[in-house]
């Protein structure tokens, strides 16, 4: 039912991806800010507690949901975890905004390429030139499809019913809400956030880094995880980032004018120096990796059942 469910959401999404506002999570995220204007005091605690109100109950609802609907059917439960998942993944938001610029940069339109990656990733654009909008469309594209794809089906494949894949990505959403804060503020309130999502975030991706040494070249994405991935400020990311380029053969990271100024980043990566030829690559990448999950989760549920 787990590979049934993940390639059945996958085709709909496909079909008929969401748009850019899901309705449930900024009902959600009003819900959170409730959450706090209600519960934070400054400490470390009142954070836990609003992690866990925040994401308990949501998580109860659809495992109690999907436990109702198995012992009715195995195909309703099976339109359950379709759903949720489809409510919860976003390959195709990924992806088409990959494509957007990419068609952009190829038609040497450089202030919707501009204009497009800046709905996307949230950050300032406007100073930047072609090669360095490859760049961080390839950084966003590779950390959106780990948040958005893998992360969401690793949890979904490990826990029971469909509340994996809805842990992961509230979790996901209160870290960017609250647990950022604490880590460039020192909020304590977002403490609890931050060390949630970093524990969700361990095992998914070291196996997503593995995989795209595997789909990849597996030396130069091992050598670039193990030298480089430790320099970048969120070491998750950093591995992710690393062990991509390295497998497509780019440089990643490095310097960016934003904002009036030039942000350091460490350099990630060998190889070329990426630019709007490599965006093929990199979806390549996703894709190729996306397919050879699905293998995996094959073999193991034919394992499992024999």
């Amino acid at each position: 039912m787990t590979l049934l469910s993940i390639i059945v959401a996958l085709a709909l999404e496909q079909l008929r991806p969401l748009g850019n506002r899901n309705r449930l999570f900024l009902l959600f995220t009003r819900y959170a800010n409730s959450l706090e204007r209600n519960l934070n005091a400054g400490q470390n605690r009142h954070g836990v507690l609003a992690w866990l109100a925040a994401v308990l109950p949501v998580c109860l609802v659809v495992y109690g949901v999907y436990a109702l609907c198995l012992q009715v059917s195995p195909l309703l439960a099976l339109a359950w975890n379709v759903l949720v998942l489809y409510l919860t993944m976003g390959f195709r938001h990924f992806s088409s905004a990959l494509t957007d610029i990419t068609d952009a940069l190829a038609e040497q339109r450089l202030h919707d390429a501009r204009a497009a990656l800046a709905r996307w990733s949230g950050q300032s654009t406007s100073e930047l030139e072609v090669n360095e909008i490859a760049r961080l469309t390839i950084e966003q594209g590779v950390i959106d499809s780990y948040r958005h794809v893998f992360a969401t089906m690793f949890w979904f494949a490990l826990l029971p019913g469909p509340c994996g894949a809805v842990l992961y990505r509230l979790s996901s959403m209160l870290y960017q809400k609250w647990g950022v804060r604490d880590s460039q503020f020192g909020d304590l309130f977002g403490r609890f956030a931050y060390r949630a999502q970093d524990a969700l975030d361990w095992l998914p991706t070291r196996l997503t880094a593995v995989s795209f040494a595997i789909m990849g070249n597996f030396e130069d994405a091992v050598y670039c995880w193990r030298a480089q991935a430790q320099a970048w400020g969120h070491y998750a990311y950093g591995i992710l980032l690393a062990s991509a380029a390295g497998a497509i053969g780019i440089k990643l990271g490095d310097p960016l004018r934003q904002d009036y100024t030039v942000k350091y980043r460490p350099e990630l990566g060998v190889g070329d120096e990426a630019d709007p030829r490599y965006l093929k690559s990199a979806v390549g990448l996703v894709w190729r990796t996306v397919m050879f999950w699905l293998f995996m989760i094959a073999l193991l549920t034919l394992v499992w059942w024999v």
